[in-house]
């Protein structure tokens, strides 16, 4: 009997009880919308450098690095073995104390962002930097109005889902008072119906159009992505923020620049993805990659900036001992192995080998992204640009039982994305777009 032509050929890796065990476990006793990738839930057991184990002995080559958080490699000893020896140290005490390793990771941080980024606040997560950066420009500026990025995705708190602009992660209610929304630089599906360069970029102009219209006409802080992570790596322009960032300062507003994904090297050369824009914005906010899966949450500014938070302010988790320890050590690791040069090189290496693909795969309707934080966004036709996300599910399903591990994005759910760890090698790009090759090859649709 053949395969349907919609279907996934029957898994081939080995499973056991004991993951069907897990697996029914997390549907009980978690709550249903923490999502599983997979048809059959991958239950993760131990990793090392590239590579990640499921509970069976399965073997994977990592390209999502746990949504771009594991920057340097899975347990690399460089960073737990230091982790290790401050939990069996001291392992909290809350901002209320100081301690040696936060004022060492603030110090560092000031030494590699831009201009004069150099009073920085702690907390646990992408989505509390966000929050405390706004909470921020709203007091520094004294203006209420926010405006943000469609496709922008800042998190999963109330107000963290209101900056949010995908309709999927908007239910149940937002904080959304104050917050515009301008059209974004998503060239493959241009919102105005253009085409760079001949556009001159007019998208950028919305975001002073929107300001005028959909605003009190002063706003705190224009805050974005500068390549959006679950939009499905959508890529501006080179010159697009250089020209809002010009609205943003003639309106006195702050700007914002969303980091979570994009920092740290991850789009190679720079440290943070703005820098590849040519803008020194007034914030940027961090997290992911970071402490290499140790969580923090990173928001830096000016000392007059930060100077001006009123009240009391205090984080209970944020930059403790071991989280301040781990995201130094990861921080030295990059600049000591040189990797943000490796995401230029390894990164220009892995585009061109992508580009490739893409003309071998009729499915494939547009490759972007930077350094090691590339894209393919799949549709049913290129003419029509129809998205394709069965074939995007698909081709992750493949990707698994072939030993490959991408994830996905996308307003459609058809954009696959790759972010592999920074110290990946053109070897590890190769065995990547064998197994990639291959699962392309057994989609069919």
């Amino acid at each position: 009997m053949t395969t349907p032509a919609h279907s996934v050929p029957a898994s081939k890796l080995a499973r056991s009880a004991r993951s069907d065990e897990v697996v029914a476990k997390h549907k009980k006793y978690l709550w249903p919308s923490v999502t599983n990738y997979f048809e059959q839930p991958l239950v993760a057991d131990r990793g090392e450098m590239q590579y990640l184990w499921d509970l069976d002995g399965n073997k994977y080559l990592d390209f999502f690095g746990g949504i771009l958080t594991v920057s340097v490699g899975h347990c690399n000893p460089k960073v737990s073995s230091k982790v290790a020896a401050q939990v069996n140290r001291l392992q909290h005490t809350s901002t209320l104390y100081p301690n040696e390793h936060i004022v060492a990771l603030a110090e560092k941080v000031a030494q590699i962002t831009p201009g004069n980024l150099k009073q920085s606040f702690f907390t646990n997560s992408g989505t509390e930097a966000n929050e405390a950066a706004i909470l921020l420009a709203r007091m520094s500026t004294g203006s209420f109005d926010v405006v943000a990025l469609r496709h922008a995705y800042s998190g999963g708190s109330a107000l963290a889902k209101g900056v949010t602009a995908h309709s999927n992660y908007r239910k149940g209610g937002v904080i959304g008072v104050g917050i515009a929304h301008a059209v974004n630089a998503y060239c493959y599906r241009c919102p105005l119906h253009l085409k760079y360069p001949e556009c001159e970029v007019a998208c950028a102009d919305d975001v002073e159009n929107l300001i005028q219209t959909g605003t009190s006409g002063n706003i705190a802080a224009f805050i974005a992505e500068p390549i959006q992570g679950v939009g499905g790596f959508i890529t501006p322009p080179k010159e697009y923020f250089k020209i809002v960032f010009k609205i943003v300062k003639q309106y006195g507003a702050l700007f914002i620049s969303d980091e979570v994904q994009t920092g740290w090297g991850r789009t190679g050369k720079k440290w943070f993805g703005i820098e590849q824009w040519e803008v020194v914005p007034d914030m940027i906010t961090s997290a992911k990659g970071m402490a290499n899966g140790v969580p923090i949450g990173l928001t830096v500014t000016t000392p007059e900036i930060a100077g001006s938070f009123r009240g009391a302010n205090i984080a209970t988790f944020g930059g403790n001992p071991v989280t301040s320890v781990a995201a130094k050590a990861t921080i030295e690791l990059i600049e000591e192995e040189n990797l943000l040069e490796n995401a230029h090189v390894v990164g220009s290496y892995f585009r061109g080998k992508l580009e490739e693909l893409q003309q071998k795969h009729a499915r494939i309707g547009d490759v972007r992204g930077m350094g090691l934080m590339q894209a393919l966004e799949l549709v049913k036709d290129r003419k029509t640009k129809e998205p394709a996300p069965e074939a995007t599910t698909q081709v992750m399903e493949r990707g698994r039982q072939n030993g490959l591990l991408i994830g996905k994005g996308g307003l459609y759910g058809n954009v696959l994305r790759l972010a592999p760890m920074l110290n990946t090698s053109k070897a590890d790009v190769d065995e990547a777009i064998r197994l990639l090759d291959k699962s392309f090859s057994e989609v069919k649709l």
